[in-house]
């Protein structure tokens, strides 16, 4: 087991293999709790979903999904610790970073946390020949449903967009003096296919909504003209996320005793399990 007393200037960098939503979402728990617990260090993970998965945000409503549509597509259903609205997890990297509320790398409010890890972010697509930017204060585009099920439609304080399009969808929760933040950089594919697993009023609403995606939010592939691999963009966050946080060296670790005695029993007892996944 990997032990939380070496330097605390070294954080563990994760590359994990594409997995089921609910054992992301579980690992990414198991790390927090070990954090709190002192037997794990500090964390960037880096990740991929496999198959498909839809997740919806911490208090969003289970039955904004069509279930017999998601069934259809193949895909899979897991609700997340972290708040924010749905998201297709495809043909995509997703990053978390979860660390103590009191390094100063992550320390302060939600919105200065946020702030700063967003700088890394943006240092990450800057490396693949994205000049995105975050934005501070983004405008609610006219038309836009800011109750509506999908995450990628509207931009949240400090998200990344290219063209006021949105490129990373991040979601921040803190439990037990810990920190946890992770989000969606879609590397390529259509990101209107979300649309097809969400309930909406009528099929007026339906293709208005996956207009709205369309037009508010970008995969890599459309800006650069070709999708940059996931280990591409791997590095890219990775060597990001390094030179931008101050003062901080990543390990390649793998997951301790642990957490992955703690994710196991996660994924059975809460986000494979329908009292976690319909319990809003």
């Amino acid at each position: 087991m990997t032990s939380a007393t070496r330097d605390s200037e070294t954080w563990r960098v994760l590359y994990s293999p594409p997995a089921a939503g609910a054992w992301n979402m579980a690992v990414d728990e198991a790390i927090l709790e070990g954090i709190a617990r002192g037997i794990s260090l500090p964390t960037l993970r880096l990740y991929a979903w496999d198959p498909p998965c839809l997740s919806l945000g911490y208090a969003q409503p289970v039955g904004d999904v069509d279930q017999e549509a998601l069934k259809a597509c193949g895909w899979d259903l897991v609700r997340r610790p972290t708040g924010g609205r749905a998201i297709l997890h495809t043909d995509e990297l997703t990053y978390s970073i979860i660390g103590q509320q009191d390094d100063p790398r992550l320390a302060g409010s939600v919105i200065e946390s946020y702030q700063r890890l967003s700088q890394a972010l943006l240092q990450a697509l800057t490396r693949l020949g994205i000049p995105a930017v975050a934005e501070a204060n983004p405008v609610l585009p006219a038309g836009s449903d800011p109750k509506g099920p999908v995450c990628f439609e509207v931009p949240s304080t400090y998200e990344i967009t290219y063209n006021h399009k949105k490129l990373i969808g991040s979601a921040q929760a803190r439990r037990k003096g810990v920190v946890l933040q992770h989000g969606s950089f879609p590397l390529q594919g259509d990101l209107r296919r979300i649309i097809r697993v969400l309930r909406f009023e009528d099929e007026e609403q339906r293709l208005r909504a996956a207009q709205r995606v369309h037009a508010r939010a970008a995969t890599a592939e459309e800006i650069l003209g070709s999708a940059p691999t996931w280990e591409q963009t791997a590095a890219a966050f990775s060597n990001a996320f390094q030179q931008v946080l101050p003062g901080l060296e990543f390990a390649p670790l793998e997951l301790n005793d642990f957490e992955i005695e703690t994710a196991n029993q996660l994924v059975q007892e809460k986000y494979n399990h329908p009292q976690w996944t319909g319990k809003v």
